[in-house]
């Protein structure tokens, strides 16, 4: 196993890279809080599963997928879009929509920002406590 990243390192690596994006997206929906019919978006929550069963943590257990919806004609004669990019979907949590269809609001991007600010830390600190550990290990195996 040595020279292989452990599963604890690579999602949390993973995680950081979901709340840079998150973040550039939240950036954009500021930059565009005044443009006619623009649409706050998001990002999906990161699906951290592969991770798990690469561990063997999934145990034989059967694993639920997340629900995948494809678009027809009808749904988006109805309005429904995709959004754009990978992963990005039109953000659910809105609080309003001003007369020209804009639907971004400062104080939820603001919010949003801070909950990415507050993972961001979390995540920062558990990589290094694990840093910290690994380093313990090494040292405690070179002196003996």
């Amino acid at each position: 196993m040595s020279g292989s990243t452990p599963p604890i390192l690579q999602g949390v690596a993973m995680a950081m890279r979901h709340l840079s994006d998150r973040q550039r997206v939240v950036a954009q929906n500021i930059a565009n809080s005044d443009t006619p019919g623009y649409r706050a978006r998001d990002l999906e929550p990161k699906d951290f599963s592969g991770l798990v069963e690469a561990a063997g943590g999934n145990g034989g257990a059967p694993r639920i997928a997340r629900p995948r919806v494809q678009l027809t004609s009808g749904m988006t004669a109805l309005g429904a879009s995709a959004g754009s990019g990978a992963g990005m979907i039109y953000d659910r949590n809105v609080s309003e929509t001003k007369p020209d269809g804009n639907n971004v609001t400062l104080e939820d991007q603001l919010l949003r920002m801070g909950e990415i600010q507050a993972d961001f830390t979390a995540l920062s600190g558990l990589y290094r406590k694990q840093m910290g550990l690994l380093r313990t290990a090494v040292g405690s195996r070179g002196g003996g």
